[in-house]
């Protein structure tokens, strides 16, 4: 080989190599997520535009929140137009815990309307304090998730419950809400495991997912504000929600994790900044770095 040749033949390898690192060490780029909460306040001043900004960032599905509010339902439509996936979506979960209240749509109409749009998951994203208040209620409200999850299964569609901090309060004789539901949860019901919400929690991530395995369908992926002291059952202040890459939670070796337990899809998120456009931005470079 002459030097011309080896030094052609050198130059390609160094273009292939990077490529081949990034996808053997960081998992789901091909399809990452961005679950659309983190931009709301841009989508009420313009859905359209900031879905195609979305879309040219370069991320693959987003996961919408509000469903089967109207506006849920342009956010899908649109997404996928764009050329997104959407496979998820958080949804009015009071069609399952508060079905008396007036004005929502009831839990086999929702169903019905997430099959018509080939969703295939829904997530419960947060509890009212009734829901939550001891033990003795984390137990109806795993009974009524798990005849939901069952309901949904019927569907072809999975029902997962998303983590905040509160869960992983230590009640009675120091047993937590997330205890109940590891332990009550049924097969149909799975874990939308927040990584941001368990480092606050105080829960390590990679311990968790280790622990749930294939009983999570899906990632969020957030990153905390160093320094942050954890754990925090409170209210938090909006700047120690971070930019992946900024803060606390080294995200890959979680991507990792999540890879070996069979997690389907991962979602950036980003509770609170004051540039969500920006934010996501950073956050998806970093992943690809």
């Amino acid at each position: 080989m002459n030097r011309r040749s080896f030094i052609h033949f050198t130059s390609g390898l160094t273009v292939c190599l990077p490529s081949f690192a990034r996808t053997s060490s960081t998992p789901y780029l091909d399809k990452i997520g961005l679950q659309l909460y983190t931009l709301r306040n841009p989508i009420k001043k313009d859905l359209s535009k900031t879905l195609t900004e979305v879309a040219q960032i370069g991320y693959k599905q987003v996961e919408p929140y509000g469903f089967p509010s109207p506006q849920a339902l342009e956010l899908i439509k649109q997404s996928r137009d764009l050329g997104m996936k959407v496979n998820s979506s958080h949804f009015d979960w009071n069609s399952l815990l508060a079905p008396e209240k007036r004005g929502g749509e009831p839990f086999e109409q929702i169903l019905e309307t997430a099959n018509r749009l080939k969703l295939t998951d829904l997530v419960v994203p947060y509890l009212h304090e009734v829901d939550r208040a001891d033990l003795s209620a984390y137990k109806r409200t795993a009974d009524l998730l798990n005849k939901g999850a069952s309901q949904a299964k019927q569907a072809d569609i999975r029902l997962a419950y998303h983590n905040h901090a509160f869960e992983f309060q230590p009640l009675s004789k120091g047993k937590t809400g997330y205890d109940v539901f590891v332990e009550d949860f049924s097969k149909d019901m799975f874990f939308e495991v927040d990584v941001f919400w368990l480092k606050v929690g105080g829960v390590d991530p990679i311990t968790m997912l280790r622990k749930l395995g294939r009983r999570i369908s899906q990632l969020h992926l957030k990153d905390l504000k160093k320094g942050t002291p954890c754990p925090n059952y409170g209210k938090l202040q909006p700047d120690v929600f971070d930019e992946i890459g900024d803060g606390m939670i080294p995200m890959k070796p979680i991507m990792q994790a999540a890879r070996k337990a069979g997690v389907k899809h991962c979602h950036v998120e980003q509770d609170h900044s004051p540039a969500p456009l920006d934010s996501i931005r950073k956050s998806l470079k970093h992943l690809n770095g």
